[in-house]
């Protein structure tokens, strides 16, 4: 009786701090990551670390700016260095400690193993709660890629995929 009595006590306490592990609007955000990227595929591929910056404008709605530089190696490409530099914004829905996501990105690719490059694209993603203002974030961007207007059109055969695993804090 005594154990089941413990459980039941450290669920109410616990109980408090899912229900408040949510961002809420006026937060600021800041994560940083583990990256990859690969071509679409999957021949080229680069790994590197990026961070972001953002802006709860309310409960569910994050916009923001993220930076990511990386390098490359293997058969099919050449050791180089890349980055990326992405204004974001990113919807979240749901409730609990697990918080899906899905958005929109927008900016450059540059380096020396790249072509330079704008893009933009759609991303979705999971940020698990461990704490009040802290999360695991993993998440993955398709961006399309494209020299100026004229050539979006043909972004669709052009394309690379983003991928990170981070930690974050709410602010």
């Amino acid at each position: 009786m005594i154990k089941y009595s413990a459980i039941a006590a450290s669920l109410l306490l616990a109980a408090p701090l899912v229900a408040d592990a949510a961002p809420e609007a006026g937060d600021g955000s800041v994560s940083i990551f583990g990256t990859g990227a690969s071509d679409k595929n999957f021949d080229g591929n680069n790994f590197g670390v990026a961070g972001e910056i953002g802006y709860y404008g309310s409960d569910q709605l994050l916009y923001g700016i993220r930076q990511s530089v990386s390098g490359s190696a293997g058969d099919d490409v050449s050791d180089a260095w890349n980055g990326a530099t992405r204004l974001f914004a990113d919807y979240h829905f749901g409730s609990g400690p697990a918080l899906p996501y899905v958005g929109a990105n927008i900016g450059a690719i540059y380096g020396d193993g790249v072509k330079n490059t704008g893009s933009a694209g759609l991303e979705a993603g999971v940020k698990y709660y461990v704490l009040d203002k802290t999360f695991i974030n993993f998440g993955v961007e398709y961006a399309f890629l494209f020299d100026d207007g004229d050539d979006i059109d043909n972004s669709f055969d052009d394309g690379a995929f983003f991928y990170n695993l981070g930690v974050g804090f709410n602010f």
